[in-house]
């Protein structure tokens, strides 16, 4: 499903709230198994990371989890295995809200309204394999009472390791400039539901390093790079987790094409690519911040920080979502980057460490 025409909201009852409901229709997509997967990516408005080809397809009834199984040989001190989600999309809303949230929640839950029912069959099929799990970010739509709810009542159900999403903090999805100080007005609440630290995060499991780092907003800062370099002064392997998908070549060509070279949705794209993004595309004084080239310009920060990961011997491997789709392709000499599906499609990645 294309990324932009994603942009609708679940309403499925849970946690004893009583919800705004329109139900999901339409059919399901099936995903490939790597690289140019079937699977399209839909878009999140104007404000957002999501541009992508394809036609949002309405979900009649939901099949089974589409699995992908992957495995990295990271040496770890015993194997273990991970269930990888992103992308759920819980599209909650309830009377707590404003009448404008209850009617985005009933629009985009015909499209995404089977993320919750995905996000159970995961846990159940993790837990009964003894696996971890991780999700790497859009763990929710937007930020509701009954999203939030609904997601720290899913966080005690498994044991999880996250990263930070854009949808954590967008209030009505692409009403308004997306940065730091919008971010700060919802993020107490939002981090109040997660397990771990959203902005930097670290957690060894058999040996292997685990980094969640927030780059929601294209880009990573200095103080995450100071943090990153102490993580791989502890000398282990380390499995990066974010949201946004890192650039590389062949990701961006694809993306580029399926947009119509308007946009790519990737962090730390070269500066001569995102220039030349929005073909043809003007907005209002003022509305400066809806161009792609400004949303996904990479400062120097960014672009500092991919320069020095692609240089760590100790990167192993990085989990990402926000395509929507599955996808994976070399980072740098050690460490491939691996994109997983939607799970509101039912799509989740088995990832097997040795």
């Amino acid at each position: 499903m294309n990324r932009r025409s994603f942009i609708k909201v679940s309403s499925v009852a849970a946690a004893g709230l009583a919800m705004t409901g329109c139900g999901p229709r339409g059919s399901r997509s099936q995903s490939g198994a790597e690289g140019q997967s079937g699977n399209t990516r839909s878009q999140s408005g104007a404000e957002g990371p999501a541009a992508h080809s394809g036609v949002a397809r309405e979900v009649d009834a939901y099949g089974p989890l589409n699995i992908k199984e992957i495995t990295i040989e990271v040496g770890a001190t015993k194997p273990f295995d991970v269930m990888h989600l992103s992308d759920t999309h819980i599209t909650l809303a309830d009377d707590r809200n404003d009448e404008r949230k209850m009617l985005l929640a009933c629009r985009r839950s015909r499209y995404m309204g089977y993320g919750e029912h995905y996000l159970d069959e995961a846990i159940r099929y993790a837990n009964e394999r003894g696996m971890y799990m991780m999700h790497t970010g859009d763990m929710i739509d937007f930020v509701s009472e009954a999203n939030l709810d609904v997601t720290a009542k899913h966080m005690i159900m498994a044991d999880w390791f996250v990263a930070a999403g854009n949808h954590e903090y967008s209030k009505y999805v692409g009403e308004a400039k997306e940065d730091e100080a919008y971010k700060n007005d919802s993020r107490e609440a939002v981090q109040g539901a997660f397990p771990n630290d959203l902005t930097f995060a670290s957690r060894v499991i058999n040996g292997v390093n685990f980094v969640a780092v927030d780059d929601v907003y294209y880009n990573f800062t200095r103080n995450q790079l100071e943090h990153m370099k102490k993580e791989m002064a502890k000398g282990l392997p380390v499995i990066m987790l974010c949201h946004v998908p890192l650039y590389t070549p062949e990701f961006c060509k694809v993306e580029l094409e399926a947009n119509d070279g308007n946009c790519a949705y990737l962090t730390g794209a070269p500066l001569e690519i995102t220039e030349t993004f929005d073909k043809g595309k003007t907005y209002p004084a003022g509305q400066e911040w809806r161009y792609r080239k400004v949303q996904q310009r990479a400062d120097e920060p960014t672009l500092e920080f991919c320069a020095w990961l692609k240089e760590q011997k100790l990167l192993k491997g990085i989990l990402c979502g926000h395509m929507h789709r599955f996808f994976e392709e070399r980072f740098s000499p050690t460490a491939i980057q691996y994109t997983v599906g939607a799970t509101y499609n039912g799509d989740v990645q088995v990832v097997h460490f040795k």
